[in-house]
């Protein structure tokens, strides 16, 4: 088992590694208890390209909220067929299906943060107990936050979080879908150049940021599975302590 001081200097060294280095690093050392997660957007092609090209099989998380746009769920079930992905679906805990439908629709809008932990954060918490290693595609130049992480990030509970395409850029992500002659999400050329969840993703302008449609005017950048919110355990039953305070997040 690899320490904290190996982690470290790994992470430090693989800043000059390209992706595919780090991929096949992370399934040498960890298959078959690794995992990465996706979304099925534009940006997520590369990564989802990469990694069933260098491990077929390897299991690719994908949560399903309940919220996304059909584009979405028909784009996933369209490349996870012609990819031949091992997607598994993730869901919400049944315990919470009362409260979601007295509140879907004004969850999202109303407490967003809620939202995302009970549709995102602890459908993935739940999938990773059993994985030691979980490949993820953010990048540092999409958010503050991110651009902070680093490639390897070793979690409380022991997981490891491995950040390939960490030191990416928009044009990278481009070039590497040309090349590659990657197809796009249905909505991309409609103006969604992140895609979310319905309620909280709008179309932007071509000059604008690419997340820049995600919660907007909403105060929130992350959905919580890349900040401190995916360290908090369990929430309380009652419903008084449901509201996650965002600027906390």
């Amino acid at each position: 088992m690899l320490s904290v001081e190996d982690i470290a200097r790994l992470s430090e060294e693989f800043e000059t590694k390209s992706p595919q280095e780090i991929i096949e690093w992370a399934v040498g050392m960890y298959w078959p208890e690794i995992a990465m997660s996706s979304s099925f957007q534009t940006q997520s092609m590369p990564l989802l390209h990469m990694v069933t090209g260098l491990k077929r099989g390897m299991p690719v998380f994908f949560i399903d909220t309940g919220y996304h746009f059909w584009e979405t769920l028909i784009f996933r079930e369209f490349i996870a067929s012609e990819w031949l992905i091992n997607v598994i679906d993730l869901y919400r805990d049944p315990r919470w299906d009362v409260f979601i439908r007295q509140n879907a629709r004004t969850l999202p809008l109303e407490d967003p943060n809620l939202c995302c932990y009970l549709h995102k954060v602890q459908p993935m918490q739940k999938a990773l107990k059993d994985i030691k290693a979980w490949i993820s595609g953010i990048r540092r130049d999409q958010t503050e936050v991110r651009a902070h992480a680093k490639i390897l990030e070793l979690q409380e509970d022991g997981l490891l979080k491995v950040n390939p395409l960490l030191n990416w850029t928009k044009a990278d992500i481009k070039r590497y879908m040309e090349e590659n002659n990657l197809p796009k999400h249905p909505l991309y050329e409609k103006g969604y150049r992140s895609v979310g969840c319905a309620p909280c993703t709008i179309a932007v302008g071509v000059n604008d940021d690419e997340r820049a449609g995600r919660w907007a005017g909403r105060g929130k950048l992350e959905c919580g599975l890349h900040t401190a919110m995916f360290s908090k355990k369990d929430i309380s039953e009652s419903q008084d302590e449901f509201h996650i305070d965002v600027t906390k997040v």
